[in-house]
């Protein structure tokens, strides 16, 4: 509705100029936005306010100019309003809203379907947890956003994918070594203490039995330690990572490419991005460290990329790895990380805008916590003590659906309350249920149909005059925001919206289906009722879809 509108307002203004009724003058962009109050229509504009000054005229009487020269806007508009000192606002036809439904009808799961992207090249970069150890409850968090993220850039036109950043180049992974292989002794009976600055979860325990129970590692513990620790931290990493693929492909993440930090070392591309920097003498040497100049791209301070004992820090790693992606041909770079990371963000930024990169083509979204309750009651978790809630745990007793859809409930800057207990109920205090409910009630409405032999209306061919309620028109309208709403998330990175706005539609369609019948005796306003509950069906069919959440058919 805002794009025909807009192209309406676009013709009316180039009319009033053509005749005379406004001086010519560099017309502004058409902004429509919604009245905070219904009675002042459902959209407003103040293009009026903003042509008073170029055109030296009072913005009312401005305003009083496009009113006569937009007429009814092609039937869309009942009429519209000048209001306070010169806005107008729109109250449009309500057979403009329902014009809607057709057309969703006919795009089916392509409604909302964008091509902004316009086959830009995005890469979602996501969870990259060390694997040292199961993915926690909080991971999930940042596995759905980051999934959906890459969902909603491909619907609305990018050509995106995902990536998993495998840290198995670090210090981390000689400590996972060293935690199997203390487990290991205590298994064989050695009664040492287990150091405190190690993996302490009782997950190294299970994996110890199973590293020793395999004939290959025969003796490894009277190997050499460097030896040991090499072949203990590279059987463990490898088991732990391939618990996490399983842990995600169960959660119904897809990732694209596993990129594994090692190998980025291994072919040169730190050393790469050093010399590339040193070349544009953004390098320098002090306190017998190798500095990165952050301060001269807005950085609060300089930042360390080698230490003095020629260690590389995790920025260092981070440079390059960013970069290569760039090299890899991908335009936007989207990395999804804890909030506690939050001051990181600057120094990779100055370090990419170092690299002649634009700051928005990289966008960090920061992840808050998640607070774990049971019936209202937060679950203990310590990770310095290895005592968390694992994402498989929470995945196996509320499912994938609930998980993913109430991870992506709150923006991602807040943190979150999952409630165990809710997340189970089959009830209308579960988010995700609510929402199927309201799908499953369109697909038995449809069912109850078939069985009445009452034939399903051709949405293209159908009269939808005989909607006439107020709370028809409002699904309608609800219906027709659907795509804003999803290039809104996408470009803003910012999927919450989409659960928002399927609460929202799930709430208007059960209050209507709570009110009134669709199957009625009246044929005509049965075959419209019918297109209705179609469309809602099929947009939140489709929304579903791109939180990568089921739609059943019954519940």
């Amino acid at each position: 509705m805002k794009d025909k509108l807009t192209k309406h307002l676009a013709v009316a203004l180039d009319r009033a100029m053509g005749q005379g009724a406004l001086p010519q003058v560099a017309a502004p962009a058409i902004t429509l936005e919604r009245p905070r109050q219904p009675e002042h229509g459902e959209l407003a504009t103040n293009l009026a306010l903003q042509l008073a000054k170029p055109c030296r005229m009072n913005p009312r009487a401005v305003a009083q100019v496009i009113v006569e020269q937009l007429g009814d806007a092609g039937g869309i508009l009942h009429r519209a309003e000048i209001a306070g000192p010169g806005f107008i606002n729109f109250h449009i036809q309500p057979a403009a809203w329902l014009a809607v439904l057709p057309l969703i009808l006919a795009q089916g799961p392509d409604y909302g379907r964008a091509t902004l992207g316009a086959g830009r090249k995005a890469l979602v970069e996501f969870v990259s947890a060390n694997p040292t150890g199961p993915l926690h409850v909080g991971h999930g968090r940042g596995a759905a956003l980051g999934d959906v993220l890459a969902r909603l850039l491909r619907f609305v036109g990018y050509d995106a994918h995902s990536e998993y950043y495998i840290n198995d180049a670090g210090n981390q992974m000689a400590t996972l070594g060293r935690s199997l292989l203390v487990r290991a002794r205590q298994i064989k009976g050695s009664g040492e203490e287990f150091p405190d600055n190690h993996y302490r979860g009782e997950y190294m325990r299970g994996l110890a039995r199973e590293f020793l129970d395999l004939p290959q590692h025969t003796g490894v513990l009277d190997m050499p330690p460097e030896q040991a620790v090499e072949m203990a931290s590279a059987w463990a990493g490898g088991k732990i990572l391939d618990g996490i693929r399983d842990d995600l492909s169960a959660f119904g993440v897809g990732i694209d490419t596993w990129y594994s930090e090692r190998s980025l070392v291994d072919k040169g591309a730190v050393r790469a991005a050093f010399d590339e920097l040193r070349e544009r003498g953004l390098l320098y040497e002090a306190e017998g460290a190798l500095w990165f100049r952050a301060t001269a791209y807005g950085d609060e301070k300089d930042r360390v990329v080698k230490r003095g004992n020629g260690e590389l820090t995790y920025f260092a790693s981070d440079i390059a790895y960013h970069l290569d992606k760039f090299r890899r041909g991908y335009g936007l770079l989207v990395d999804v990380w804890g909030a506690d990371h939050h001051g990181y963000v600057p120094r990779l930024k100055a370090a990419m805008a170092g690299l002649d990169h634009a700051p928005d083509d990289l966008s960090v979204v920061l992840v808050q916590m998640v607070n774990l309750l049971r019936g209202g009651v937060p679950v203990a978790m310590s990770t310095r003590a290895g005592e968390f809630v694992t994402l498989k745990e929470v995945v196996d007793e509320v499912g994938a659906d609930s998980a993913r859809f109430i991870f992506l409930t709150r923006r991602s800057e807040a943190q979150l309350d999952f409630d165990l207990e809710v997340a189970k109920q089959k009830s209308m205090d579960n988010p995700v249920f609510y929402v199927q409910y309201a799908h499953t009630r369109v697909r038995s409405v449809l069912k109850k149909a078939a069985e009445a032999r009452v034939p399903l209306p051709d949405p293209q061919a159908a009269d939808l005059a005989p909607l006439a309620l107020a709370e028809e028109v409002a699904l309608a309208r609800l219906l027709g925001d659907y795509p804003e709403m999803v290039l809104g998330a996408a470009v803003n990175l910012e999927p919450h919206c989409v659960t928002y706005y399927l609460h929202e539609l799930a709430g208007a369609f059960h209050s209507y289906y709570n009110a009134h019948h669709i199957l009625f005796e009246d044929p005509p306003l049965t075959a419209a009722r019918l297109v209705l509950a179609m469309a809602v069906g099929a947009v939140l069919k489709g929304g579903l879809a791109l939180l990568g959440v089921s739609a059943p058919e019954a519940m």
